[in-house]
């Protein structure tokens, strides 16, 4: 399972360095999108809101490439996974297989450092059992 885990975490570091970093200098040329999903891409770059995401996607991927706060790098990428699964499945059907795949890699990066999150999924806290 370790080395599954690491798999995960370095082909999701990859992936998301990779494409962060062409959200800045446009090294991979793609088709340009169209419908709903040319406009919500065109109010993420009109808002400037784009450049954000892109560099926590290539903050998120240096993390988990060096394999430095992988907990916290998962953090930050979480949301921007949970936004590519459904752009891709209403908006860009096209990449949905890559979308999913990536979620896959995303839960599998996260169940090598599961500890992490454990107190995230208790219903009460201590202070809260208490009050």
């Amino acid at each position: 399972m370790k080395k599954v885990v690491f798999g995960a975490r370095t082909l999701l570091g990859l992936t998301f360095l990779v494409f962060g970093l062409n959200g800045f200098l446009q090294f991979i040329k793609q088709p340009p999108p169209t419908g709903a999903a040319l406009q919500f891409l065109g109010a993420l770059i009109a808002s400037h809101e784009i450049a954000v995401v892109m560099l926590i996607q290539v903050v998120g991927g240096i993390l988990l490439l060096a394999n430095r706060f992988v907990p916290l790098a998962l953090v930050l990428l979480a949301p921007i996974v949970v936004n590519i699964v459904p752009f891709h499945a209403f908006m860009a059907p096209s990449g949905l297989p890559v979308a999913v795949f990536t979620a896959v890699l995303w839960v599998l990066a996260a169940s090598g450092v599961r500890e992490a999150f454990r107190a995230l999924l208790k219903a009460q806290t201590k202070t809260e059992a208490h009050a």
